[in-house]
């Protein structure tokens, strides 16, 4: 079932709508990092996704007052996806994905942090750079609206309505798209080998959107 508003949130959101900034910047706080996560796995750049993010928030505070109820989570979540798209426009700078992460200067990354578990060995997180990489370079060879449903529903982990919802399309055509993007996620990935354990090689079903 798609996810219901809590009694905070819908008197959040309710104050916000009357002009309380401090109502809205505690929306702002609740959605933040699903937005930037969403954003980062899209187009697979941090500053895109900062800016991604940022431009989704402006919106949101733009847009508020078109809110009709429902889920606010896909509701901001349509506006995150179509920040991002816009900024992929924008920039269209590169035809592939580089296979590791790079710096501001263009040099790849050894470590980067937002890959590291501090818990992990270095063998372990060499290991986890290796997949990490690999999987964002096949999520960034998926068409954008097969890369959106598996970021939502596989990465970010929003039920089938949710995203649909936020995509506005059939809850069919979420599931069609999903089983596609994994199917296509699955031939890519069989490109690395050894390299990946069980757990990435997805299960898929032959659907067509």
């Amino acid at each position: 079932m798609q996810q219901k508003l809590t009694m905070d949130e819908a008197q959040t959101i309710s104050r916000a709508l009357e002009g309380d900034l401090d109502a809205f910047n505690l929306l702002v706080l609740s959605y933040q990092e699903l937005a930037y996560n969403t954003a980062y796995r899209i187009m697979a750049d941090p500053a895109a996704a900062e800016d991604a993010t940022q431009e989704a928030v402006i919106s949101m505070y733009r847009k508020l007052r078109s809110y009709r109820g429902g889920s606010f989570k896909s509701w901001f979540l349509r506006i995150v996806t179509n920040a991002c798209y816009d900024e992929l426009r924008r920039q269209k700078r590169r035809p592939s994905v580089a296979l590791e992460p790079e710096t501001d200067d263009g040099e790849t990354m050894e470590s980067p942090s937002w890959l590291e578990d501090p818990d992990a060995g270095p063998e372990e997180r060499m290991s986890d750079r290796q997949v990490e990489a690999a999987v964002q370079h096949c999520i960034q060879g998926l068409e954008d609206k097969f890369r959106t449903v598996l970021v939502l529903v596989d990465i970010t982990g929003q039920d089938y309505e949710t995203v649909a919802a936020a995509i506005d399309c059939p809850m069919g055509t979420v599931k069609s798209r999903l089983a596609r993007a994994r199917a296509k996620m699955q031939e890519c990935l069989r490109g690395f080998g050894e390299l990946l354990p069980a757990k990435f090689r997805l299960e898929t079903e032959d659907e067509n959107d």
